[in-house]
């Protein structure tokens, strides 16, 4: 599942529920729900940050009157987290048989596969 969006206020550990955009010519500064992606010049705030925000004198704060909630995971969050739960209950390869060890090729690397935003790495032997 991908990461939750996190605060843009530095040292902010809080999950983003609002995002934070400027309308410069309007000298207004606009909190409302979390946007559906993270764009450039936008910042996501948790909660406290998005309710406390004050803006610079002479500026407006337009803010969202409703809940913030965070957003529900999507379809690809869940297939992906599935994909990764299969992925990571495959059996481990069998170690190698004697006869195997005197082998002169180089061992090869541990396989590592890639379900969207995740990828699973097999443990180290």
């Amino acid at each position: 599942m991908r990461s939750p969006r996190r605060c843009s206020r530095n040292g902010c550990p809080r999950q983003a529920v609002a995002t934070l955009t400027y309308v410069y010519n309007e000298s207004t500064a606009v909190v409302g729900p979390l946007a559906a992606f993270a764009e450039p010049h936008t910042y996501d705030l948790c909660e406290p940050h998005a309710r406390s925000l004050t803006a610079p004198r002479g500026w407006e704060v337009v803010r969202h009157e409703g809940e913030f909630e965070p957003p529900p995971p999507t379809t690809d969050d869940l297939v992906a987290l599935a994909e990764a739960v299969r992925e990571a209950a495959r059996p481990a390869p069998r170690p190698l048989q004697d006869d195997q060890h005197h082998s002169t090729a180089p061992p090869a690397p541990a396989p590592t596969s890639r379900r969207g935003h995740l990828r699973v790495i097999p443990p180290a032997h």
